[in-house]
């Protein structure tokens, strides 16, 4: 596009880097705010991210900066998160996901397409979405109904900290009390979403089976026992796969396009086929570990958690279950 591009990594952006920049890619590690943007040029940021918690949209708004985000980017990783992690739990309790009640809370991109997949699989789904429900939207249920009602619950709401539907410690003590099936708890979502001392608690009191934990309250600072205490525990990288990452940055560079009135084609290549596409198992669950299976990033995990950052920076994107040809024997 005839522009001069600077890498950096995000959590090392400092306001002297973007003195003289006039638009700025980030993750979710670089916090768009005053601190950073004060004495800058920029007037474009896109993040390659669904959230944008770290974006401080009212002082863009305030200073004529426009930003973008990538909603439903990386909507696929997830979901392949959550079915591996599913399908890996189930393993350990030798019990078909067929028949499960999951509960889903936060029913957006992902959340819609993790209640598609379960139901497919043949579970029974609950979904809570206070802001939907309020908008008009049918089927929901309380979030009471959730706690009391689920084998599975997995959370995917967007990180808010007020108004009335509020998500910050969406999963507190309340909820884990409320607890009566002693469920797997998910969050592949934002790390406040849930309380983490309240979690360490509700499992250490066996309200709580067992954990898949992807985002973590003060990351990369995680509690050890909460790390220790976790089924599968990953440096927040459940949306991590390369179609993921291939999404986000057409969307980014067609809103910087737009942006910039800019109208030639965008030099965005598409992705190989997997050296390997053809992956032959005797049931779904077994062909979607065979792509992806959480227990290895969950080994690294526990085995260095210092590096958090290096893990998740450094991560090899895996492919997603639509770029094989699965055959179930």
């Amino acid at each position: 596009m005839g522009h001069t591009v600077t890498a950096k990594a995000g959590n090392l952006i400092s306001a002297a880097d973007v003195k003289d920049a006039g638009a700025l890619f980030v993750r979710t590690r670089t916090m768009c705010n005053g601190a950073l943007l004060d004495d800058s040029e920029v007037r474009f940021i896109g993040t390659a991210t669904i959230g944008y918690d770290h974006i401080d949209a009212q002082y863009c708004k305030e200073k004529g900066i426009y930003w973008t985000s990538a909603p439903g980017c990386n909507a696929g990783g997830v979901v392949q998160y959550i079915q591996s992690a599913i399908y890996k739990w189930c393993e350990k309790q030798q019990q078909p996901a067929d028949g499960m009640t999951l509960g889903i809370v936060g029913v957006g991109e992902i959340g819609s397409r993790v209640a598609a997949w379960a139901r497919e699989a043949g579970m029974k789904v609950l979904l809570n979405d206070p802001p939907r429900e309020a908008a008009g939207a049918k089927g929901f249920v309380s979030l009471n109904e959730i706690a009391q009602e689920c084998d599975i619950i997995t959370f995917h709401p967007t990180l808010t900290y007020d108004g009335e539907h509020a998500s910050y410690h969406l999963a507190d003590k309340q909820f884990f009390d409320a607890l009566q099936r002693k469920p797997l708890f998910i969050n592949a979502s934002r790390g406040p979403v849930a309380d983490n001392k309240a979690l360490m608690a509700a499992y250490n009191s066996g309200k709580v089976k067992d954990i898949v934990m992807d985002v973590w309250e003060n990351e990369p600072d995680i509690a050890p026992e909460l790390l220790d205490a976790s089924f599968i525990a990953t440096p927040h990288i459940a949306g991590y796969s390369a179609e993921g990452k291939h999404n986000a940055t057409r969307i980014v560079l067609e809103r910087f396009a737009d942006f910039t009135d800019y109208s030639e084609p965008l030099p965005i290549e598409p992705l190989p086929s997997p050296e390997n596409p053809l992956v032959e198992e005797e049931s779904m669950g077994k062909a979607l570990l065979s792509i992806y299976d959480p227990a290895d990033d969950t080994a690294k995990l526990k085995q260095s958690p210092e590096l958090f950052e290096e893990l998740r920076n450094n991560y090899c994107f895996r492919r997603e279950p639509s770029a094989y040809q699965i055959s179930i024997k």
